[in-house]
């Protein structure tokens, strides 16, 4: 049996309303030790049938009513007899394959291409069934870039409920109830379709690790004689000038359907940062020639520290240096800032190439790397000024002089001059010597803000005007392009970093500049800010009893998947809570203040206390690989971590979110 024909072969089509939707319907019966029947379906008024001479266990009836936001199909089955069942729809969407482009939030960009083909992607596929948990929102889009049209089919969730099954590919009978269906696309044949349906299917493949495609799965939910289920979806058109306009809609749309609202934080900012002071101490290494809090590639089950230091990325070591420093003299805690302190004097002498530039990244099993073989990236560069140039402020602030660190930003600085590319761009990654190693573009928004910062602290026009020439970059090849990738280094794709950059980029410079030029800096931030937070959950994925983060009550609503090729949830943040507040304080923006709360009330939820670790080994180590759908790291799958985390960065990046006026009180003359 051709199993893809489940959903999206040549069906029967019914017409409801003057607005026709031609919409084809098929329902998949499983008998138990049997293969699966497929039967396609046509309509008789509101009921759907079967071919003559075939019964079905099932009366199955739809309706298309208008709700002013689109048309609701409801589809409603009734059993007559105990089934075993999958039921699902493709709906032509009048848009050529060929112009097509699809949008499914926070897991699907125009055609997933900077993807490789061991991601879901059109290289592998062009037809894709999803499980509704993957998608921060549970929606399907497409937009014709020939003309502008676009369709959407987003579903009206059920009360959340999850079941474990015993097996996680082939045709598998759940073991109890769950509310989560599918969504997807398919541009096999000439005209786009948007496929979606219940319970959940994974076609052609399920994406089940990193860059790891593995064989499909058919869900069938039981359904008693003489129960009845309705399952629904909102159908939409629309027009855009283009897929970044599209996707703004479609973020407003399922805002407005959805409409998440914040939970009660678990603590308050004061009481996340004590917590995380934690992890100043415990983590701390001293005996290395290079001082740090060990950041990544801890096991979850101890939590002991690993020999290796990295000033940006997931290691954050330099930040973490000085939120220690500067929370340890507030409250009194000497000891953190005593080794604080001793991280940034490590830097100092040892944590520089001959080029001047930071070792990115030290392995003290393998020592140093000779520094003609040493690869930067213009990230955890610009993350490493970032947070020198905090501390230097804060220490001029208190008296306090060190024109031996000034100098060596500087040098790292005027570097940044030097390697700025003609179009204003940065390679990703340099040698020592200023030679490429990977000159795509893709990372130059995290250049921006350590240009600017070191304009406002040294006055020096020309990291300003090296900033404006980023930012010109990347109105031109990644904003109007609505192409965000590359921004995490361990993968080259579409990535919600590279999007986080990009609204913090335009931020920065919002903030050094007046009228007109302001007020442009202000509008491209929207722009990014939407592609940023649609990857920001705005529902809560159903977990099944004996699952960690269910029998935890993880509400997923204002976390984030991370990028096409990592499929899990996570806290990076850093600065794009309190850019988002602002943005819908300049814009009047009611669904950033609301989409703030959501983002802000939610990412304590999983802080590990004594009373309450949250499956880590000991308090303020915060979780990084939450693994919210059928996806792993390497281990564990879900409702479970990852059994190697990096909470170096999620430690910073929550200390950011709850230090709002860090950048402002900075950046001000």
């Amino acid at each position: 049996m051709n199993r893809k024909l489940i959903l999206v072969s040549a069906l029967a089509v019914f017409s409801l309303t003057a607005s026709a939707f031609d919409i084809q319907t098929k329902i998949s019966i499983k008998q138990p030790g049997n293969p699966a029947e497929v039967i396609s379906l046509h309509a008789e008024g509101n009921e759907l049938k079967a071919p003559q001479g075939k019964t079905l266990p099932l009366s199955i009836s739809q309706q298309l009513s208008d709700d002013g936001d689109g048309k609701v199909l409801a589809l409603t089955i009734r059993a007559n007899a105990t089934t075993y069942y999958n039921i699902g729809a493709a709906i032509a969407t009048g848009i050529k394959s060929a112009d097509s482009e699809f949008y499914l939030p926070g897991f699907w960009y125009h055609r997933n291409l900077r993807s490789p083909k061991e991601a879901p992607s059109f290289h592998t596929s062009k037809s894709w069934n999803f499980r509704e948990d993957r998608l921060s929102s549970p929606m399907t889009s497409v937009y014709d870039e020939a003309n502008g049209k676009s369709m959407a089919v987003i579903r009206i969730l059920d009360k959340p409920q999850e079941c474990l099954t015993t097996h996680q590919q082939g045709e598998i009978i759940l073991s109890g109830e769950t509310s989560l269906g599918y969504l997807g696309l398919d541009c096999e044949e000439q005209e786009a379709k948007l496929t979606f349906g219940y319970p959940y299917i994974e076609t052609p493949k399920r994406y089940i690790r990193k860059l790891t495609l593995a064989a499909p799965v058919f869900a069938f939910a039981k359904i008693e004689k003489g129960q009845t289920k309705t399952l629904k979806w909102r159908i939409s058109k629309s027009e855009a000038k283009d897929f970044g306009q599209h996707v703004t809609m479609m973020w407003q749309r399922c805002f407005d359907n959805l409409n998440p609202q914040p939970l009660k934080a678990r603590f308050t900012p004061e009481e996340m940062k004590k917590g995380l002071t934690n992890y100043f101490r415990q983590a701390y290494v001293g005996n290395f020639p290079l001082k740090y809090h060990s950041g990544h590639t801890l096991l979850t089950n101890d939590c002991k520290p690993f020999p290796e230091a990295q000033i940006g990325f997931v290691g954050r070591v330099l930040l973490n240096a000085f939120n220690a420093i500067e929370y340890g003299e507030q409250h009194g805690e000497q000891d953190i800032v005593a080794t604080g302190q001793e991280i940034l004097d490590s830097y100092l002498q040892h944590g520089l190439t001959s080029a001047g530039y930071f070792y990115d990244n030290v392995n003290f099993e393998r020592g140093f790397p000779l520094d003609e073989k040493v690869v930067h990236s213009i990230r955890q560069q610009s993350e490493g000024v970032y947070a020198i140039l905090l501390y230097l402020k804060y220490e001029k602030a208190h008296g306090r002089k060190h024109p031996e660190w000034e100098a060596k930003i500087k040098t790292i600085l005027d570097g940044f001059l030097k390697l700025q590319k003609a179009d204003g761009s940065f390679a990703r990654k340099y040698k020592d010597d200023g030679s490429d190693v990977d000159g795509t573009g893709g990372s130059t928004p995290s250049s921006t803000s350590a240009l600017v910062m070191g304009y406002r602290y040294f006055g020096k026009k020309q990291y300003l005007e090296a900033a404006r020439r980023t930012v010109n970059y990347l109105e031109q090849n990644i904003i109007s392009k609505s192409d965000y990738f590359s921004s995490t280094l361990d993968a080259n794709c579409e990535d919600k970093e590279a999007a986080i950059a990009a609204v913090t980029a335009t931020y920065y410079l919002a903030a050094v500049t007046k009228g007109k030029e302001r007020q442009h800096y202000i509008d491209l931030c929207e722009k990014a800010a939407y592609f940023a937070l649609s990857w920001y959950y705005m529902w809560d994925v159903p977990f099944a009893q004996g699952q960690m983060l269910g029998d935890l009550g993880l509400k997923t609503r204002g976390w984030s998947n991370v990028s096409v090729e990592n499929n899990h949830i996570d806290v990076f943040v850093f600065e794009l809570p309190h850019i988002v507040k602002w943005l819908g304080e300049q814009k009047g923006n009611t669904r950033f203040l609301q989409m703030h709360d959501v983002i802000f009330n939610s990412l304590s939820q999983l802080m590990p206390t004594p009373e309450r670790l949250c499956g880590i080994a000991l308090p303020g180590f915060y979780p990084e690989v939450v693994q919210h759908t059928t996806w792993d790291y390497g281990m564990n799958g879900k409702g479970f971590y990852n059994n190697l985390f990096a909470p170096g960065w999620t430690v910073a990046s929550l200390w950011e979110m709850y230090s709002p006026t860090r950048t402002d009180d900075f950046l001000k003359k």
